[in-house]
């Protein structure tokens, strides 16, 4: 019993940097700082990942060392590393292309299938580490043109949060910027806009009245016009008399 506290206690500060970073592992770390394996790789953020199927039972022989040990909690996982954690995939995601490329042999193709992935699996999108923060929601500006200084997204960035298609924040679905008119391009413009009630925005207190006095002109020549029109079908169907009466 007491040999093997002095071979871990050995072990620790040979693997950990010597005496100071024994301690801190062991403040920040608790037991793991005596705790040895595989090492199975590392993600974006510098979480260590390690396997001891022999020294430990199940549930205990995988475990993750922090990268950085003071601003750590199990969100800092990111969802590839997490599978494995908790033992639902059976490879590590720095081996998970050789593990398929080998379990492929043993596939039987019950049907053919036209998609383009060739195993269980199936397509996957990209995973793209941003600041060791996995939480995809969080990487959006907090206004235009401002960027998020919280998660170091400079201004003008695209979000990196998925948006389905059809979404009005999905980059596919936003309309180009396009202009009808200008509402000074008789001087060279300066005002354009894209719509009528955008033009009406953009007119000043007196244009505005003017295009409502003028526009009150063509309404009174435009029932003038109709007016007149009806006087002329009247005055044509009194021309034809009342048709021509059969029997008399």
């Amino acid at each position: 019993m007491v040999w093997s506290v002095v071979k871990n206690v050995q072990q620790g500060l040979k693997f950990r940097g010597g005496v100071w970073g024994l301690l801190h592992h062991m403040y920040t770390n608790g037991d793991y700082p005596f705790k040895f394996g595989t090492f199975m790789g590392a993600d974006g953020a510098g979480n260590r990942y390690y396997e001891n199927k022999v020294d430990y039972p199940f549930g205990q022989h995988r475990w993750v060392e922090p990268g950085d040990m003071n601003n750590f909690d199990s969100s800092s996982i990111p969802p590839e590393w997490h599978g494995w954690m908790v033992s639902m995939n059976d490879a590590a995601p720095a081996t998970e292309d050789e593990f398929i490329a080998d379990r492929k042999q043993h596939f039987v193709e019950m049907e053919h299938s036209d998609a383009n992935v060739d195993h269980n699996v199936g397509h996957t999108e990209p995973f793209f580490n941003f600041h060791g923060m996995h939480d995809q929601s969080q990487m959006r500006s907090r206004g235009y043109g401002i960027g998020n200084p919280i998660v170091n997204l400079p201004p003008g960035a695209p979000n990196g949060y998925y948006t389905q298609p059809g979404s009005p924040y999905n980059p596919a679905s936003i309309r180009k910027l396009e202009f009808i008119g200008d509402l000074d391009e008789a001087s060279g413009g300066g005002r354009p806009y894209k719509s009528l009630k955008w033009a009406d925005r953009l007119q000043t207190a007196d244009e505005k009245a003017a295009n409502l006095a003028a526009k009150a002109v063509d309404d009174k020549k435009m029932m003038s016009s109709f007016q007149q029109e009806v006087l002329n079908r009247q005055a044509a169907a009194r021309g034809r008399g009342r048709g021509t009466v059969v029997g008399k």
